[in-house]
């Protein structure tokens, strides 16, 4: 009785460290949109300062720090941005690019893009070993 308590216990816990929920997840599926060129200069929810040409991102849950490859779906073209503000909030998207990104995705005409966004390293990991360097 005590073994399969256990084992229950343990399997409870990692099904809470697994998650289903898409910020838990390591590659996440949706739709990206860009920043506008309005918030240029402001303070993103890090604190940090916005600028058009960086290459972040925000995203709703994903720790502050949190490397990602972002990849257009539609054409291929892929970036590495740092997540360092909050959203996006519109229904479908999962990540807000910088300016900058998008250009380098391709998708500033289409404003916005299905994606497929991998999760390379959160703050105090090591990088994944997939060539998460710029």
């Amino acid at each position: 009785m005590k073994l399969s308590k256990t084992l229950i216990g343990l399997t409870l816990c990692a099904f809470a460290l697994v998650g289903t929920h898409e910020a838990t997840a390591q590659t996440m599926h949706g739709q990206a949109s860009y920043y506008a060129g309005k918030f240029h200069g402001r303070r993103t929810s890090s604190g940090a300062i916005y600028h058009k040409d960086s290459l972040t991102c925000a995203h709703r849950t994903l720790p502050f720090g949190t490397m990602l490859r972002v990849r257009n779906t539609s054409n291929g073209r892929e970036v590495v941005v740092r997540v360092t503000d909050r959203g996006p909030f519109a229904r479908g998207r999962i990540v807000d690019l910088s300016l900058g990104a998008a250009r380098q995705l391709g998708m500033v005409a289409a404003g916005v893009t299905g994606v497929e966004v991998e999760v390379l390293s959160r703050p105090g990991s090591t990088p994944a070993s997939s060539g998460a360097s710029r």
